[in-house]
Order: C-alpha cells, then sequence, then structure tokens
C-alpha cells in the first residue's frame, strides 16, 4: 500500500505534528514531502497560476488545502472531494507601502491590488471591499501571480497594494507595511487520489494534537515559517514577532456553506459559467468523533 503522502502549505500545524511525533504516535505509514520552499524561491518566481489552476492540475499529496471557494468549484469539477469534517481560517489582508497615502479601504479605489488569480487573496480581497465601494471601483491585478513574488513585489514598492496571508502577511508587517484591510478567510480541504479513510482520521487526529500546541505556546512553533520562505528573506525575518497563522477549526463544512458560497462566486462571475461544474456538494466525511 502506498504511503500516506503529506505535503505542508503554508502553515504550521503539519511541521508541529512532524516534530512531536504525532503521525507516527496515530500509527501512520506517511511520507513528509516538502515542495514549497527552494533555495532560491524558484519554486514561486515565475509562477502565474491561481489556486484553482493548482488543484485542476493536480497536487501531489492526498490532502491539500485552499481557499474554500477554490475548493467547492474544484470539487464540483471532480478534481478531487471536499473533505467535510473540518475547515481552518487564515489571517489576511491588504498592505500598502509605509510611505503610502492610502490610510482606509475607501482610498483603494481604483487602486490596482496585487491577487492571486482564482485564489484566495482574488476573493477576499473583493469580500472585504465590496462594504466600502462599488465592484467596478475594485481593481485587481493579477500579474504578479503566486504568494511570495507578491510579497516581493510590495517589498521592493513595485505594487501600491497587496494581498498577503500567512508568513507574508505577518513578514509585512514586521516590515512596517500597512494593512489597510483585514480580509481573513475560510480554507477547505481537498482528498485527491484514493486514500485510506482511516488514514485521514489519523492524520487530522495529529494536527488536532499539534493545533492545541500551537493555541498554547505558538512562540515554540513560528519559527517554522522559515521553512517555507526563500532563503533570500530568512536574514530580515524576526518570527519571534509573528502570529500562530492559519488555525484548523475541527466543525464541518456544511452544505449550506457550499450552496452560500457558490451562489457568491456566481453572482460576481469570477470563473464563467459553463466552467462551474455541477454545484454538487462533492464531499466525503469521516466520523467526527474519531477526531
Amino acid at each position: 500500500m502506498a504511503k500516506f503522502l503529506i505535503q505542508p502549505h503554508f502553515r504550521l500545524q503539519e511541521w508541529v505534528a512532524e516534530e512531536k511525533g504525532y503521525f507516527r504516535e496515530e500509527g501512520l505509514e506517511y511520507e513528509f514531502r516538502e515542495t514549497v520552499r527552494s533555495s532560491g524561491g524558484k519554486v514561486h518566481q515565475g509562477d502565474r497560476r491561481g489556486a484553482f489552476q493548482i488543484l485542476e492540475e493536480g497536487v501531489p499529496s492526498n490532502v491539500s488545502c485552499a481557499c474554500h471557494w477554490t475548493v467547492d468549484v474544484a470539487a464540483s469539477q471532480g478534481h478531487g472531494k471536499l473533505y467535510s469534517d473540518i475547515y481552518s481560517v487564515s489571517p489576511a489582508g491588504i498592505f500598502v507601502p509605509p510611505d503610502s497615502p492610502i490610510r482606509t479601504p475607501d482610498q483603494l479605489a481604483g487602486v490596482s491590488i496585487s491577487v492571486g488569480f482564482q485564489s484566495g487573496s482574488h476573493y477576499s480581497t473583493i469580500q472585504g471591499l465590496e462594504q466600502f465601494m462599488p465592484p467596478g471601483d475594485i481593481k485587481l491585478s493579477f500579474a504578479d501571480g503566486m504568494l511570495f513574488n507578491r510579497m516581493e513585489r510590495l517589498i521592493e514598492n513595485k505594487v501600491p497594494a497587496a494581498a498577503l496571508f500567512s508568513g507574508p502577511y505577518y513578514f509585512a508587517e514586521q516590515l512596517g507595511y500597512r494593512k489597510v484591510l483585514d480580509t481573513t478567510f475560510m480554507i477547505a480541504t481537498m482528498l485527491t487520489g484514493s486514500p485510506d479513510m482511516s488514514d485521514v482520521q489519523k492524520f487530522f487526529r495529529a494536527l488536532k494534537r499539534a493545533q492545541r500546541d500551537i493555541d498554547f505556546r505558538p512562540d515554540l512553533y513560528t519559527h517554522y515559517y522559515v521553512n517555507e520562505f526563500p532563503e533570500r528573506f530568512h536574514p530580515l525575518m524576526d518570527t519571534r514577532r509573528w502570529g500562530p497563522g492559519e488555525r484548523i477549526v475541527f466543525e464541518p463544512y456544511t452544505k449550506e456553506l457550499f450552496d452560500e458560497t457558490y451562489q457568491w462566486i456566481a453572482e460576481r462571475e469570477i470563473f464563467e459559467k459553463s466552467a462551474m461544474g455541477s454545484c454538487e456538494f462533492n464531499a466525503v466525511t469521516c466520523s467526527t468523533e474519531n477526531l
């Protein structure tokens, strides 16, 4: 039987569970495969795909995560199955340079904001800004692609605003970049391939233990953000000042949430109608009593 594939993705929980031996203690036969970081950041540079395109093309791990908007559409199209026993919440925000004249969300009207196409930053920026301005005043730029590209362009003052989350969110704060609007968003889990559901339960039981550790002493674990940053940024990083990041919530992601999310996406025409799939709640669940 193939080993369960685990691929960390911009959060601390997998790193903590690996450090503490929680996966092994749960009896999980697994391979821990870190593919996000590279010494030169080559994984991030030049990649203009969004979260949906990555899921559409296929990911190497049995469990992958992305914003719930994208996971809902990808699962509906049959690119995997939504694992509905849990969801998570990531801190996120729209940042501007320290010397920017922009200080309030309404001042972002007509300003180009760097986001990832059909990724969490895309949806959450719209969701956050539509409280302050009509849709026509929200100007998004997809030119800078993935998260670290956007962060670097912001730090180099090459873009007037960027949507960031996870480690780059904290890094921008540390460097004095101004958060104009909080755009915290939900993340959903997708299962790919045919993993044994008992292995999925073991995996999430280990993450539940890791989440408790992070809640109790986040200062012991924020150093793991370094593992997913290109090395050129390491001298500037002080992860002692950073927060715990994405938090896993061990509550169901319900069909009601799915339906409301799908309707929100359709109303804003983020995908072409023909690409929205069947609007089917293509989900799997385990007994939550075992998590």
